[in-house]
């Protein structure tokens, strides 16, 4: 147990470190990026488990997401994830919606495991996973940061 603690820190503790040093964009998150060797299926099983959990939080279908992909496999899947659950979503700011929501994504690599952050302006969502060429699994809880 006590390992199974220290791995979770750990984990945290380098999802931070990493999404710390990344580009912050015009809406004060940061730039999106994945990269691409991630399988079609592990980014969209990775999304969809993601979204699913972004939509526990903002409510499914509430608003229009701000997605600027960075053409990745996961940006792709992630996209459609956010469709399948009833977002709205569009890549540039010229919309005079009131309940646009910007999101970033934030997918690296990590002793042999996936490090997954999902980023509105109100929370952070984080997440470790094993990845195969037929899909993803999650390897740690869900970790939920809430700003302001």
């Amino acid at each position: 147990m006590l390992n199974l603690l220290r791995f979770t820190l750990g984990i945290t503790l380098a999802g931070a470190l990493l999404g710390g040093c990344q580009a912050m964009n015009t809406d004060g998150l940061v730039a999106s990026s994945a990269p691409p060797e991630i399988s079609g299926p592990a980014a969209s099983a990775i999304a969809g488990d993601m979204v699913s959990r972004l939509a526990e939080h903002v409510g499914p279908g509430t608003g229009t997401i701000l997605l600027k992909p960075d053409g990745s496999p996961f940006g792709g899947a992630l996209e459609d994830s956010l469709k399948t659950w009833g977002y709205a979503v569009i890549s540039d700011q010229d919309t005079k919606d009131e309940k646009l929501i910007a999101l970033a994504y934030v997918i690296d690599s990590h002793d042999g495991q996936v490090l997954a952050r999902l980023s509105t302006g109100s929370i952070d969502l984080g997440r470790a996973y094993t990845t195969t060429a037929t899909g993803a699994a999650p390897v740690s809880p869900l970790s939920v940061m809430r700003r302001g």
